[in-house]
């Protein structure tokens, strides 16, 4: 079975910031989802910031479950409850560093509760550097029509983008 990617859209933050971005109108004629984003955050007094991916602009907590291990360098931990997805440099982090995000999401247009995977990494060269992996499943039967990134504290700086790819399976 031969597996294929089409992007179907590049989204880039302009001048001035902004506080969330994303994807709307994603067309259900794809198997699976896939993000690939560059992220960086202008949170003040602070290396790192971390977010929420909200799928159909749903963000109450108790529709999404979660586990996420992530690692500082000096330590590992774990989460599960309504948890953060992801971390991206803060305006302290390194000049011009935008921390790398993907995010997949296996049968999305499907009638059944939607799982979903997120592996981000991001670095600070002074001081930090963590890698985060999120395992969740959004418990909805809708298609999903849209995906949204937010910040914990900060708006995503200038520069920051996304691409959606669309897989199939054929």
């Amino acid at each position: 079975m031969a597996t294929t990617y089409e992007a179907i859209a590049t989204v880039t933050v302009g001048s001035g910031g902004a506080a969330t971005f994303g994807f709307t109108s994603i067309p259900a004629t794809y198997t699976d989802l896939l993000v690939v984003a560059s992220l960086r955050s202008d949170r003040a007094s602070n290396s790192i910031d971390n977010g929420w991916i909200y799928l159909n602009s749903d963000t109450s907590s108790g529709n999404y479950t979660k586990r996420r291990v992530w690692g500082d360098g000096s330590a590992v931990y774990s989460a599960t409850t309504y948890d953060l997805d992801y971390y991206c440099p803060g305006s302290t982090a390194t000049a011009s560093t935008f921390g790398n995000l993907y995010y997949y999401i296996p049968n999305y247009a499907g009638s059944n509760n939607k799982s979903f995977s997120v592996d981000s990494s991001q670095e600070n060269n002074a001081t930090i550097a963590i890698n985060n992996l999120t395992a969740g499943l959004w418990s909805s039967s809708s298609a999903i029509t849209s995906i949204t990134f937010d910040l914990n504290n900060g708006n995503f700086v200038q520069y920051s983008s996304a691409t959606l790819y669309g897989i199939k399976n054929s």
